[in-house]
């Protein structure tokens, strides 16, 4: 038998050769971490119900929904019955799709955790201030004195995209200066529309690192700057955690039971780790052992999975075994996890798996021919996790046949419906 040494010296080498891989997290002991607390969560998901009556004033487009930034989640089998066939492998269980691609605002995951930390410094400073009250109704937040008391305060934040797209739209609504600094793998479109909504944008000839890190350098010594930092951030996390309540809610809508006879699977695409791991945690928190999170990286960019196999976590990158770190993905193009993340959620993971350029590609197509719905391909990330695990006999040995047959999976689907047609074309190959 390998001792933990030697068999993680066969996963790095798979790592560096590119080999897409489906490995069982062996750290998994479903035990919550003490620094996130069910109160934090819950106190989370009051505040986002408090600024509902803002978002729903200056963002006609939640109406429907009364000012929450929600997803649908839909049954999606024709697609499941895409993926048996062509893997040769019975899939079991339901298949949904979490379409945070459809997310209002900013049409990304990174919504909940980027607009959630915007509103939680909002709101931080207008109490502070005397400006507004708990138990005020927040649509007063669109006043103009609101959005003169906010522009004396800057937001900074690294990003490749996504993340900057929810922070940028969010705190230039309300009226902060807000300084999104973006690494040469972001999309010229999401450049392009972030200063449309009046927010500023840095370019870097380098990759998300160097953009982080020039952010957080502009930020640092300005007392009115508020540098939030996708790699350290308790409060996204806590926002991208609040989802798993929503989920809960809508699974209860389609009478869908979770519990040991009946377990749940997600399939969570992962960058540097934010929202995959405080998702996971929120989830964790409601469903314990019951619910199965895996992470989906590209070949690539498979930086989380290294942080957990190594138990690096933050002080190791993709760049230090050899990889170059760029993918199609530009969503997951980030080659150092989180500093937070790894050490709350990197025992509450069952397993991480990685995918090729070529194969999000393939999927995003596959999805919309089959489906009608578009994706980026960071977003189709989820995809392959299903029919790996199903294709990972020690996995599935882990649940009984019945218990399978009854298991509800969710692909995650991270972002998409802001991409412009001519993008979409692109990606289409139309």
């Amino acid at each position: 038998m390998l001792d933990n040494k030697d068999s993680q010296s066969i996963w790095l080498n798979k790592l560096k050769s590119k080999e897409p891989i489906f490995w069982l997290n062996p750290k998994l002991d479903n035990r919550l971490s003490p620094e996130v607390t069910k109160k934090e969560i819950e106190e989370a998901s009051q505040r986002l119900l408090r600024f509902a009556p803002y978002i729903q004033k200056v963002f006609p487009e939640t109406q429907e929904s009364n000012g929450m930034i929600e997803s649908p989640l839909l049954s999606i089998e024709p697609m499941k019955d895409y993926l048996s066939s062509t893997e040769k492998i019975t899939l079991r269980g339901k298949l949904f799709l979490k379409c945070d691609n459809m997310l209002p605002i900013s049409g990304s995951i990174k919504a909940r955790g980027g607009i959630y930390e915007v509103l939680y410094l909002a709101e931080k400073l207008a109490l502070a201030k005397g400006l507004l009250q708990l138990t005020d109704d927040y649509a007063k937040l669109a006043e103009k004195k609101f959005r003169d008391f906010f522009s004396g305060y800057s937001i900074t934040v690294g990003s490749t995209g996504n993340l900057g797209l929810s922070i940028g739209i969010m705190g230039a609504k309300l009226g902060f200066r807000v300084s999104v600094h973006m690494s040469a793998d972001a999309r010229q479109w999401k450049k392009n529309l972030l200063r449309q909504h009046g927010a500023q944008v840095v370019e870097y000839a380098g990759d998300y690192q160097q953009a982080v890190d020039g952010g957080r350098k502009k930020s640092e010594n300005n007392p009115n700057d508020f540098f939030i930092d996708d790699e350290n951030s308790m409060t996204l996390f806590l926002g991208y955690a609040t989802a798993a309540r929503r989920v809960e809610q809508q699974l209860k809508e389609q009478k869908i039971v979770i519990d040991s006879s009946h377990p749940l699977f997600l399939y969570l695409p992962c960058g540097v780790g934010g929202a995959p791991g405080g998702i996971t945690y929120g989830f964790k928190e409601i469903f314990g052992e019951h619910v199965h999170c895996i992470f989906a990286e590209p070949i690539q960019v498979p930086s989380m999975l290294l942080g957990v196999l190594t138990g690096k976590h933050h002080r190791i990158s993709v760049q230090d075994i050899g990889l170059d770190g760029k993918t199609a993905a530009d969503g997951l193009a980030v080659g150092r996890p989180s500093k937070l993340v790894g050490r709350i959620v990197g025992n509450l993971v069952d397993a991480f798996y990685t995918c090729s350029d070529d194969d999000l590609y393939e999927l995003v197509n596959q999805l919309y021919q089959i489906q009608d719905i578009f994706v980026e391909p960071s977003a189709a990330a989820g995809f392959p996790g299903v029919y790996l695990a199903h294709k990972s006999q020690e996995y599935m040995n882990r649940f009984t046949k019945k218990s399978l047959d009854n298991g509800t999976h969710i692909v995650w689907a991270t972002g998409g419906n802001m991409v412009p047609q001519a993008e979409r074309e692109k990606y289409l190959k139309i």
